[in-house]
């Protein structure tokens, strides 16, 4: 039931993930295009563009890595172990989610907990009161991806593991 659950979450999680990333794509390509046409068009080009095709690449990278983590298109040391099923595959899901773990945990640690242990020194709490230069606009709304992304795929790799878990289990007992 639980693995069920977690199966569900990291599928809804993705979902909403590939959205937000063509989202992030959509507004990176219109931005670029606004820029061309103001350039050579009304020679006259905003300067916000720049920045804000920037940062929409900054999300549409790090949601774009979450969802070829759950899709494990992502470059991996097994590329076939997703269609290996039963023991076998349990194992390699608790593999790659020790290597998850190993790169994500610190990601996330250091997002909001600086080196002197505390919140105030944490990437995300310095992101809080600095702005982008052109656009004026809080750099935690772009620097909030980072986290977001490696906590996707710490669920996606804890989901899989579960769902290999229980069909394992599944396979014992039938």
């Amino acid at each position: 039931m639980l693995a069920r659950s977690l199966m569900v979450l990291s599928s809804r999680l993705n979902a909403v993930a590939l959205w937000g990333a063509v989202g992030a794509v959509g507004v990176m390509v219109f931005s670029i295009m606004w820029q061309v046409v103001a350039r050579y068009v009304f020679a006259s080009p905003p300067i916000w563009t720049e920045e804000l095709a920037r940062y929409a690449m900054v999300w549409a990278g790090m949601l774009g890595a979450s969802c070829a983590f759950y899709e494990h298109s992502d470059p991996n040391l097994f590329p076939g172990a997703r269609s290996i099923t039963g023991r076998r595959g349990l194992e390699f899901a608790v593999l790659r989610g020790i290597g998850v773990l190993i790169f994500a945990a610190p990601v996330i640690w250091f997002s909001f907990i600086g080196p002197n242990g505390g919140f105030t020194r944490g990437f995300i709490s310095r992101s809080i009161a600095r702005t982008a230069e052109m656009t004026g606009v809080p750099m935690i709304w772009f620097a909030i991806a980072i986290p977001t992304a490696f906590v996707l795929i710490l669920i996606h790799s804890i989901a899989d593991i579960a769902g290999r878990a229980a069909a394992t289990d599944q396979e014992k007992d039938g």
